[in-house]
């Protein structure tokens, strides 16, 4: 796991906890978890909470995805170099088979490996 996706992840637990932290504090038209905590979305932003904690969860929620997205991007890409790394190794530690001087290469001709050759016609 690279620095990058470590980072990544971080942030997205980070805006996910200040998200759930948001949403939960905001008043409900029924009372709801922030009438729980005693107003406390009022209290600490002012009086108009309601407005300021609706854009600051917009805000969060676009950051949110925005990350999950990027992260999403950033492993992607590190597996399919990963899958690419592991078949180059794999082709370059199988080493050829050599070949004597004069034997054609068997990938360049038409017949099967089990195949015999055609029999000449016999001469008239």
């Amino acid at each position: 796991m690279s620095i990058l996706q470590i980072i990544l992840y971080a942030l997205v637990v980070i805006v996910a906890l200040l998200l759930i932290g948001l949403v939960l504090v905001q008043p409900a038209k029924s009372g709801g978890m922030g009438a729980t905590f005693g107003g406390i979305g009022e209290s600490v932003f002012g009086g108009q909470a309601t407005s300021q904690l609706t854009k600051m969860t917009v805000v969060m929620t676009a950051l949110f995805f925005g990350l999950v997205l990027i992260l999403a991007t950033v492993i992607g890409w590190s597996d399919r170099d990963a899958a690419l790394s592991r078949e180059i190794d794999s082709a370059l530690a199988t080493p050829a088979p050599a070949m004597a001087v004069g034997e054609a290469d068997p990938a360049m001709t038409s017949e099967s490996p089990g195949e015999a050759a055609p029999a000449a016609a016999p001469a008239p």
